[in-house]
């Protein structure tokens, strides 16, 4: 059974403005009144409610050298939301987390260790594996939640009460990057698989989906984190970062459609409805989640 978890933050997130606001906190809201979740309920789906985050602070010039956006913040939250999808997992359903941007990847992690492990299938139109070890750029964990869960990053952010890494490397896949990515050659070289958007777009989301499986604990029990500017531009803009050569909807609906009954629980993130004035992106990515996320969790105790 399918667990909804709303998780409005935009903690890990550069603000649009200087002294603005993200706008990824109303996505789950936005997500609602779009008609996701009366979709989801008429599929036995049930509410487990909201972990709210901490205050978004532009604090740009003021944070201590070496520290992300709203640090602590993350750091609170990510304990947070483990905890409450460690009860989720327990309990035998499956958590849906609408976010919120994408460092709800660290919450995942935690869970996923104190759980006894699991995989991880990361589904992003960017590999965000910025690190202070690639980068003097550091500074929004939206674009480095990949490098932390696997422990390339900071110990206040990778190793939260001494858990990290909270993925093994050897156990994460990657798909959806475009090919001019900064850091897909570091990437490749860090896990086990890494594939472009434009292999899934040349030779189909099954395929793609069959070589996930294929590796060595990523058979079963894996967490899929859906970052949506996996989908081109064309089809969804309403993100912070919107890159050309993405996937359609069609082809993240059947992608998750095949790794869905196999994952413990999934998140998706990055959608921004304040770039979305009339709701049809809302609706789009309605579609894609409750057409994709249909089956979640449905095979895990049959593997």
């Amino acid at each position: 059974m399918v667990a909804i978890v709303s998780a409005p933050t935009n903690l890990g997130l550069r603000p649009p403005v200087r002294g603005g606001v993200p706008g990824t906190a109303k996505a789950p809201e936005a997500l609602r009144e779009a008609g996701l979740h009366r979709r989801l309920y008429a599929a036995g789906a049930v509410d487990a409610g909201i972990v709210l985050p901490g205050r978004y602070v532009d604090d740009d010039g003021r944070r201590p050298a070496g520290t992300v956006r709203n640090q602590a913040a993350i750091v609170e939250h990510a304990r947070r939301l483990a905890h409450r999808l460690f009860d989720i997992r327990e309990s035998g359903q499956a958590p849906l987390v609408l976010g919120g941007d994408c460092s709800l990847a660290i919450a995942a992690g935690l869970a996923s260790r104190v759980t006894g492990g699991g995989g991880l299938v990361h589904i992003d139109g960017h590999t965000d594996f910025r690190h202070p070890g690639n980068s003097t750029g550091v500074g929004s964990v939206a674009g480095e939640d990949l490098a932390i869960v696997i422990d390339r990053h900071t110990p206040e952010l990778a190793e939260i009460d001494g858990l990290g890494p909270y993925f093994d490397a050897a156990r994460v896949a990657h798909i959806g990057h475009r090919y001019e990515d900064a850091f897909v050659d570091e990437v490749r070289e860090a896990i086990a698989l890494v594939v472009p958007a434009d292999d899934v777009i040349l030779h189909g989301a099954a395929r793609a989906a069959s070589r996930v499986r294929a590796v060595e604990g990523l058979e079963r029990d894996y967490w899929i984190q859906v970052d949506v500017d996996v989908l081109d531009p064309l089809h969804m803009p309403a993100v912070d970062s919107p890159d050309p050569g993405g996937l359609a909807p069609d082809e993240l609906i059947g992608l998750l459609r095949d790794l869905a009954p196999h994952a413990w629980g999934a998140a998706v993130t990055v959608f921004d409805p304040d770039l979305d004035p009339d709701g049809d992106h809302a609706a789009t990515l309605a579609e894609v989640i409750a057409e994709g996320f249909a089956e979640l969790g449905t095979a895990v105790d049959e593997d």
